[in-house]
């Protein structure tokens, strides 16, 4: 649908109340590689939109997205952080996210309810690790993006260079629109193709924008950019294509409409450039964002699920249609407590509204209203289709929630978060900390579903789980500092998995006779391994009514509770189906509880054989290295079981990507420092589960 909407079809999208027509409202995310520059381009439109008065820099901890402690002093984005500013009479509502691995599930579920995305990336790094997995998130969800070539200020930065990398390590078609005036130090202002205009940014802070005529010696690379554009635009756009054919040229209105479609339909990325910490470029990436990215109108409609038939359903995105509204945030405020973020689909919300939470069942009354800047809060009376909006007080409500009438409700697609690989010790100095230090992880559990709490069966203590080593250390220095408590922690330790490797059956009867009435179950089951990935799945072929069927359930939970504490180690046991076969009941001494007991014991019984051995996580790792220390660093991975996949030339630099266990890589960023002198760098991120070999095995259960 355009951007531009008819005044009759505008009237039935939106409430006479609204401030901001809903085709003049963009919901977007800035996402790359950690260090590409996010946080430093959403503090400089802050600045130019006129929601900051000054500056605030991720350097000296004064930005306004990076509010936590923890962000300011590690220079780095921990947690997505939402605000709103406005530009061209249009409402743009930001969320800038982390580019650290180990805080990926901020990414996903900021993805999942923004509209569109700038990426941004590195002018000399280029596609980066952590770019990837961004994209990869961005595409899961359909969310158009434009790219954004920061730092061109940067020795050895190359614009060009960076396009022909997105398009050949993302595999999209990325299109330039501007061009550099400049190269590094001497970067001073883009040229905007289409308009055929040069825009330097002059007065503290670059907050003025001065047009000008191309200068001459950029003519000949700006027309040949133009062209290049042209002809991308003309392979997917039909009214382009024909006036291209005819040797003529589009004007930039016809141009941009057609940009922008293809943009919805993400045939096509269109690329800008500038420095954010030097005040260049951000303005035009603005109007960007403006002409070529989504509004909600051009959702058209959203669709989920009827929870009572259990069939899809789609609703107009609309301030008059029934409510809908996604929990895609949990956080814990200092000062209003339980603070939980929406995305708002339709419909209007109100203060003192009653909503109705489809998975619970339950209803509850809206108490305040918030619209986030950050950290910091406004009270809002009402809120419309289209906005980002927060909420406190609601009871029941966890990340992915849906909120709608009970009158007419529906489910909206939730988020999916990868598994913990990582795992800490953690227990209260004193008696008195124990409550305190149990209520501050259920809480920081709440906030991230990437972060997770059980007790150990065998030692009695607490574990927590997460994405990486960096990630516990800010759980734990969160505990310490904002919620007080007093607490010891291990060492972190590897998240371990088991598996099984052949078929095998099972038949177990558990049976109990102590006077009066007993208790029984049996149960003949059959596991088989699957490919990583599959999960537990449970089917149940019993059949002549040997099994009750209201026993069923208390089977599966059985083998879902047998199969998290697993038969070698205590670990998990994933990747297998499960049927349940056969067995018997007795018409007095049944229960439920016999039943489950059963199904656990068949479940180790069959796991046994199965021949179950240990999986260990292995993480996909890219090194940037000088030439001189590749060999050192290689020889260094080969050490640590590690795998070389692929050696690439960038320059002076090679870059090394290899699969290595996540055991072995504990304080690796201190090890490659040593050997490089400092000047390597590494990423790391998780890639799959393995088995580990069979030496090592005995060893990790002896430490168990």
């Amino acid at each position: 649908m355009n951007l531009m909407v008819t005044e009759n079809y505008k009237s039935l999208l939106e409430s006479p109340d609204r401030d901001i027509a809903l085709s003049k409202v963009r919901n977007i995310g800035i996402m790359a590689h950690i260090d590409a520059g996010k946080t430093t381009c959403t503090e400089r439109i802050l600045l130019y939109t006129g929601v900051n008065y000054k500056v605030g820099e991720v350097h000296d901890g004064t930005a306004t997205m990076d509010w936590m402690e923890q962000e300011q002093e590690r220079g780095i984005t921990i947690t997505s952080a939402a605000t709103t500013c406005f530009w061209n009479k249009h409402r743009i509502n930001i969320i800038d996210t982390p580019g650290h691995v180990d805080f990926t599930a901020e990414v996903e579920r900021s993805l999942r309810v923004l509209d569109g995305a700038v990426g941004v990336f590195c002018a000399v790094a280029g596609v980066q690790p952590q770019s990837e997995t961004v994209w990869r998130q961005a595409n899961k969800y359909n969310v158009p993006v434009v790219a954004f070539v920061n730092k061109m200020d940067r020795i050895g930065s190359d614009y060009f260079r960076v396009i022909n990398d997105i398009k050949e390590t993302l595999k999209v078609n990325a299109v330039a629109v501007q061009v550099p005036m400049g190269e590094e130090e001497d970067f001073v202002g883009v040229i905007d193709v289409i308009t055929r205009k040069a825009f330097f940014f002059e007065g503290e802070h670059g907050t003025e924008v001065i047009t000008k005529e191309i200068p001459d010696e950029y003519k000949e690379k700006v027309e040949e950019v133009y062209h290049h554009l042209l002809e991308a635009v003309s392979e997917i756009n039909e009214e382009v294509a024909e006036i291209y054919l005819n040797d003529e040229e589009p004007d930039a209105d016809t141009l941009i409409a057609a940009i922008r479609s293809s943009v919805l339909k993400a045939e096509l990325v269109p690329v800008l450039c500038g420095t954010a910490f030097k005040n260049k470029g951000v303005q035009p990436l603005l109007d960007a964002v403006l002409n070529y990215l989504p509004s909600p109108v051009d959702l058209e409609t959203i669709s989920g699920m009827d929870p009572k038939s259990n069939k899809e359903i789609t609703w107009p995105v609309s301030d008059n249609e029934e409510l809908s509204a996604l929990a895609f945030k949990i956080m814990t405020d200092p000062f209003v407590g339980r603070l939980i973020y929406f995305r708002l689909y339709s419909g209007t919300l109100k203060k003192g509204q009653t909503i109705y939470n489809p998975r619970t069942g339950k209803t509850d009354r809206i108490g305040r209203l918030l619209q986030m800047h950050a950290n910091s809060r406004e009270d809002k009376e009402q809120a419309f289709a289209g906005e980002i909006i927060a909420t406190v007080a609601l009871k029941n409500i966890v990340t992915g929630d849906t909120i709608c009438n009970k009158h007419k409700a529906i489910v909206l697609e939730s988020m999916e978060f990868p598994e913990p690989v990582i795992s800490m010790a953690i227990e209260p100095k004193t008696t008195a900390d124990k409550e305190k230090l149990f209520e501050s992880l259920n809480l920081l559990s709440e906030e991230d579903p990437t972060f997770q709490i059980r007790s150990d069966a065998d030692t009695g203590q607490t574990i927590t789980s997460g994405m990486g080593e960096l990630h516990l250390e800010i759980i734990r220095d969160r505990v310490l500092r904002e919620f007080q408590v007093g607490a010891n922690c291990g060492n972190p330790q590897v998240a371990y998995r088991e598996s099984i490797t052949i078929a095998a059956k099972a038949d177990m009867k558990f049976e109990r006779q102590q006077g009066g009435r007993g208790q029984y179950g049996h149960v003949i089951i059959k596991m088989e391994p699957k490919e990583e990935g599959h999960g537990i799945t449970i089917e149940n072929k019993v059949r002549g009514g040997n099994i009750p069927a209201e026993y069923i359930p208390h089977i599966e939970k059985g083998l879902r509770e047998a199969a998290m504490t697993g038969v070698l180690g205590g670990y998990p046991v994933v990747d297998l189906h499960i049927d349940i076969l056969d067995g018997s009941h007795h018409p007095v001494d049944s229960s439920d509880v016999a039943f489950v007991i059963a199904a656990s014991m068949a479940f180790k019984e069959a796991a046994h054989k199965a021949e179950v051995c240990l999986l260990e996580p292995v993480m996909s790792v890219e090194i940037s290295t000088p030439e001189e220390n590749r060999g050192s660093i290689i020889g260094d991975l080969t050490s640590r079981r590690g795998n070389v996949v692929e050696i690439k030339q960038d320059g002076a630099l090679a870059k090394l990507l290899a699969t290595v266990p996540l055991a072995t890589m504990f304080g690796y960023t201190t090890t490659l420092r040593s050997i490089s002198s400092g000047r390597a760098s590494q990423t790391m991120e998780p890639s799959h589960f393995h088995p580990i070999p069979k030496a090592l095995q005995a060893e990790v259960l002896g430490n168990y």
